[in-house]
């Protein structure tokens, strides 16, 4: 779905499901569960729950049981890390997560097989860097959605800066999400939500993602201005790591992005990952 610009009207989200519809490669036409999933939670008056892993950490099998355990636990969307040498907007727990996962062999095609293995029963977002994704070839986001992955989100390709690769994004079988930062200008905010679908990340702070012990005075307002000029659903992410800050952010915004603190916790057990995951959800719950 590509967003509108202007005051989003009531319906916005429940017309999600029925705007975008994408097509699998095997030719059939089919709804994102991304925008299904909105429109499920608008009508149910609640709030998203993004949980963000990184592929392969702290190992192979217990990442294909943290990801299995998800859904059970409350998560609404869930991002997908693959792991990558230089992840330059990553802080230092999911930096290491990732050399923890490159080092026992963990690659992107590695990960859409966790993700094929999985069968999960919520969206997932590959959330990447722009060299893995080139090369593993043009065919990369096909085998994505084969694998069961419905969005991609690149840390590291700003509207504008490719548009022929931002167009083999834009028109794949996946659906495209798109970084907004606090500092982003309105009309910025309106041109990089109208080359996205899924959702938007607004980024809460500037910096690199991490644990943080409060949310900025200024994230209302950053709402309200990204609000005024796209019907994506807005998440935010980067140093949301407690119950009250997801509830404060979920006052807010349409769903609150848990990074750093799940990958903290998923390097203790899966089950710190996923009681961390239902203490989210039950405060988002009120």
């Amino acid at each position: 779905m590509t967003a509108t610009s202007g005051t989003p009207t009531p319906d916005s989200f429940g017309e999600l499901s029925a705007a975008r519809m994408l097509v699998t490669p095997n030719g059939i036409e089919r709804a994102n569960r991304i925008d299904e999933r909105f429109a499920e939670l608008r009508a149910a008056k609640r709030k998203a729950l993004v949980c963000y892993v990184t592929a392969g950490h702290p190992d192979a099998a217990r990442s294909a049981e943290l990801l299995a355990g998800l859904a059970d636990a409350g998560a609404d969307v869930v991002e997908i890390g693959v792991p990558f040498s230089d992840p330059m907007a990553d802080g230092p727990v999911i930096q290491r997560s990732s050399q923890v996962a490159i080092e026992q062999g963990m690659t992107l095609d590695g990960t859409l097989d966790l993700v094929r293995r999985a069968k999960l029963s919520i969206p997932a977002v590959l959330f990447t860097y722009l060299n893995p994704l080139i090369a593993a070839g043009e065919n990369v986001l096909q085998r994505a959605a084969s694998a069961g992955v419905d969005g991609v989100l690149l840390t590291d390709l700003p509207v504008g800066a490719d548009p022929a690769r931002e167009s083999w994004l834009g028109g794949g079988p996946l659906a495209f999400v798109r970084l907004v930062a606090p500092t982003t200008p309105t009309d910025r905010m309106a041109e990089i939500a109208r080359h996205g679908s899924g959702f938007v990340y607004l980024i809460s702070r500037l910096g690199v993602t991490g644990e943080r012990s409060s949310i900025p005075s200024t994230l209302p307002e950053t709402i309200e201005r990204l609000r005024g000029v796209t019907t994506l659903p807005i998440c935010v992410g980067f140093g949301i790591s407690k119950p009250e800050q997801a509830a404060q952010v979920g006052a807010l915004a349409d769903g609150v992005i848990v990074g750093s603190a799940l990958v903290r916790a998923a390097g203790e057990s899966v089950e710190s990952a996923l009681a961390l995951v239902r203490s989210m959800r039950a405060a988002l719950d009120g």
